[in-house]
C-alpha cells in the first residue's frame, strides 16, 4: 500500500484525475485529506485495483478521510479549454469542495496549475507512492465510472458501461457506425486507423 504523505504537521491533500484519455464524458478529479493512521491493504493506483475492490475502497475512503471533494469538468468544457487545462480545473473544483483548506497539495504527474496561494508538489506515479493521491485516484475513478454508466442508459450503443468512454475497439466501431453522441469530445480524434488502446480487462476501464 502507498504510504501516507506527512510533512511537518501540515494538512496534506492528494489530488488526481480520471478520464483524461477518454473520447467521451467528463474528466473527474478528487482531492483527499487523510488521517496519519489511514490504512487499507487494497489501496493502490486505481488502474491497478479491480472494479469491485475500487467500489469497496471508495466507500472506505469517504468514511475515513478527514476531508474529500470531487470536481467535474464536462466534455463541452474540455473542448473549449483542452484536456490538460480541464484536468487542472477539475482538481481545483475538487479542492473548492473541501471543508478545510490544505496547507500542502500533492498531485499525481509532473505539472499542476497553482491553487490559490497553497504550496503544491508534483510526483510522477504519485498514485502508487502516496495514500492521499491513491485515494484521490480511487474516488475520481469510481465517481466517473458511475457517471459513464448513467450516460450508457441514454446511449447504450457505445457500451460505456464497460469501456467508460475510453478508446477501445468496440467504442471506436460504435462511433464509426452511429457517429458521435452529444457527450463525445469533438476536439479529440475520435476515429483512427488503429485504436489507441485495447482494454480486454474490465478493471482497466
Amino acid at each position: 500500500m502507498p504510504d501516507v504523505f506527512t510533512s511537518e504537521g501540515q494538512l496534506v491533500c492528494g489530488c488526481d484525475e480520471a478520464g483524461r484519455g477518454c473520447l467521451a464524458g467528463p474528466v473527474v478529479a478528487a482531492a483527499v485529506i487523510l488521517p496519519d493512521n489511514f490504512y487499507h491493504p487494497l489501496l493502490n493506483d486505481s488502474k491497478k485495483v479491480k472494479e469491485s475492490d475500487r467500489d469497496l475502497l471508495a466507500e472506505f475512503i469517504r468514511t475515513n478521510a478527514l476531508h474529500f471533494g470531487i470536481g467535474v469538468v464536462s466534455h463541452a468544457e474540455i473542448d473549449q479549454i483542452n484536456i490538460l487545462k480541464a484536468s487542472f480545473l477539475a482538481m481545483h473544483r475538487a479542492l473548492d469542495m473541501l471543508d478545510t483548506p490544505p496547507e500542502l497539495i500533492i498531485v499525481d504527474g509532473n505539472r499542476f496549475t497553482p491553487y490559490k496561494d497553497i504550496l503544491h508538489k508534483c510526483y510522477v506515479k504519485g498514485d502508487a507512492r502516496y495514500a492521499q493521491i491513491a485515494s484521490a485516484s480511487i474516488l475520481a475513478k469510481t465517481h466517473r465510472d458511475a457517471l459513464m454508466k448513467a450516460l450508457d442508459l441514454e446511449f447504450p450503443e457505445y457500451n460505456w458501461k464497460r469501456n467508460k468512454g475510453y478508446p477501445t475497439i468496440d467504442h471506436r466501431i460504435a462511433i464509426e457506425r452511429y457517429g458521435p453522441s452529444a457527450y463525445h469530445r469533438m476536439s479529440f480524434k475520435l476515429l483512427k486507423d488503429k485504436p489507441l488502446t485495447l482494454f480486454d480487462d474490465e478493471s482497466t476501464c
